[in-house]
């Protein structure tokens, strides 16, 4: 099957508890599943590209779970690598609300994915009339295995004529900074388009600039990239923020409005931005990748869960002016 896009990573069960309860006090969770990689995946396809996602999951009917619920959506899981042994991951979500942040319990301890070896995956085949490859820092941070079978799987795209995509995606929980730096400068020298935030940029990279066109410029420079993606939120309070982003493309700024959104849920809203922005690279370029990534990103935090139940129409009806409110900048 040929897929536009395929995505690597780490999907888990989420587990979250409803109506703003602290995780000690609720007797009930909310049921879904998320990882950023496969949640790009499923948003692209929605927007109307063929994707890929691969993984190794556990083959328990948590990890079955997962496959059907990223399937449902027409991903192709047939390149999913499934195992007898480990676990699949799990993470428990707290919803804040002013002055109590949202918060995230993990239970990821090796899952599945964290033992992952190199020469695992046939990614000859994986990438066979493939046009792009998108990946995220999350990946490597799992273990050292899945840090070799990531590079594994960039070298493997380079070679074979791919694309390649990285959303930055700092998580602290998961690794140091310095480890973080370390790691992803050098899996920079496979990355044609990065998607990262101001503040990620500074921890891992210690990239500063006046302003976001500046630090875009700054990542283009120092690693040579083709596009760089930088999404911008300002909070507001808890459940009210601005969302809007930047891309710099051989020495041009592209941007677009700025979204007022009222939050559901926020998880995910990154990723959506990415799957976005890369829909509308692939079809047409970098400004349309800024409009359309900006616009799925705003839907994808108006709903529930990691994954954006998006359609291409309202996608399309967002970006081109429509049922939005703006902001003068």
């Amino acid at each position: 099957m040929r897929n536009d896009l395929v995505s690597f990573g780490e999907t888990m069960i989420r587990l979250s508890a409803p109506d703003q309860k602290r995780l000690e006090q609720t007797e009930t969770f909310d049921v879904n599943v998320g990882g950023s990689e496969s949640n790009v995946a499923v948003a692209v396809k929605r927007l109307g590209l063929d994707t890929g996602f691969v993984t190794r999951l556990t083959n328990n009917p948590f990890g079955r779970m997962i496959a059907n619920r990223i399937r449902q959506h027409g991903v192709d899981v047939s390149d999913v690598i499934w195992t007898e042994e480990d676990r699949v991951g799990k993470y428990y979500l707290e919803f804040g609300a002013n002055p109590r942040p949202s918060s995230v319990v993990y239970d990821r301890a090796d899952s599945a994915i964290s033992n992952i070896e190199k020469e695992t995956v046939d990614w000859e085949s994986v990438f066979s009339d493939a046009r792009l490859f998108h990946t995220s820092g999350i990946t490597p941070a799992l273990s050292k295995s899945a840090e070799e079978v990531t590079e594994e799987a960039m070298r493997a795209a380079k070679s074979q004529g791919l694309e390649v995509s990285v959303d930055l995606n700092y998580r602290s929980k998961l690794w140091s900074q310095e480890e973080a730096k370390k790691c992803m400068t050098r899996l920079m020298d496979y990355t044609d388009i990065l998607v990262t935030t101001e503040e990620d940029t500074e921890r891992v990279f210690d990239i500063v600039g006046e302003d976001y066109g500046e630090v875009a410029q700054k990542l283009a420079q120092r690693f040579d990239f083709e596009v760089v993606a930088i999404t911008l939120r300002d909070n507001i309070s808890m459940w009210r923020n601005d969302w809007t982003a930047v891309a710099y493309e051989d020495g041009e700024i592209y941007d677009d409005m700025t979204y007022e959104l009222e939050l559901v849920d926020r998880v995910g809203g990154g990723d959506s931005f990415t799957a976005g922005f890369l829909y509308g690279y692939l079809t047409e370029g970098t400004q349309k990748g800024v409009k359309y990534g900006n616009a799925t990103s705003a839907i994808k935090q108006t709903n529930p869960g990691d994954i954006n139940w998006c359609t291409h129409e309202e996608v399309k009806s967002l970006a081109e002016g429509g049922g939005r409110v703006r902001i003068s900048r």
